[in-house]
């Protein structure tokens, strides 16, 4: 059972959960409902909706890194509102991060709250950051504002929680890759996802 709040709680096999990379799951999420969608807004659009098709969750929870120099490093951050972080059609009128003609605003709000965590804005976008400097979202990724979409338009539940493994700065090459291990552990923890003990027969 996943325990959102006092509220709120979604039956394991009825969970999907998505990360971007094989090693932000390790192999504490091998007897979950999962999928790997691969770097990127692309990406990630293209095998949740895979997913939703063929397996109807009940739940989407995105798990994965992120760099944030407002939370620290080892921190795990509930994101309910997502920017497109590399939209910018201001040339023609339109809003920063406003996806035109979409009749979305800026920043999407759209994603469960956890009990005991804090809030973050994710700003997502193709690109590595590492010279963060906007205010008006205070964690990056690569993945969870197409995943929020998504969800949102199919009246899905989701949930995304990011592990913040560098700091969006001029290291954060060399700290995610440390970090970015350790995500896994995290997740399980806090979700109270335990591998299961495989029993043998004598």
């Amino acid at each position: 059972m996943i325990t959102i709040d006092r509220e709120q709680s979604f039956l394991l096999e009825n969970t999907l959960f998505s990360f971007a990379l094989a090693s932000e799951a390790a192999d504490v999420f091998d007897e979950c409902n999962t999928i790997i969608t691969g770097i990127g807004k692309v990406n990630a659009a293209y095998e949740l909706s895979k997913a939703i098709l063929h397996k109807k969750p009940s739940l989407i929870i995105n798990l994965g890194s992120a760099g944030s120099n407002f939370f620290q490093k080892g921190d795990v951050v509930c994101c309910t509102k997502f920017i497109q972080r590399d939209m910018d059609v201001r040339g023609l009128g339109f809003q920063l991060y406003e996806t035109p003609l979409s009749g979305l605003p800026p920043v999407l709000e759209y994603g469960l709250k956890m009990e005991g965590l804090p809030e973050g804005i994710c700003g997502t976008g193709d690109s590595f950051e590492m010279a963060h400097a906007e205010v008006l979202y205070n964690v990056v990724d690569m993945e969870a504002y197409a995943l929020a979409m998504i969800a949102m338009k199919e009246n899905i539940p989701f949930l995304c929680l990011k592990y913040i493994s560098d700091g969006a700065d001029d290291n954060a090459a060399e700290d995610w890759s440390v970090q970015v291990h350790k995500a896994a552990v995290a997740f399980g923890k806090l979700l109270k996802i335990n591998k299961k003990d495989k029993v043998t027969e004598a």
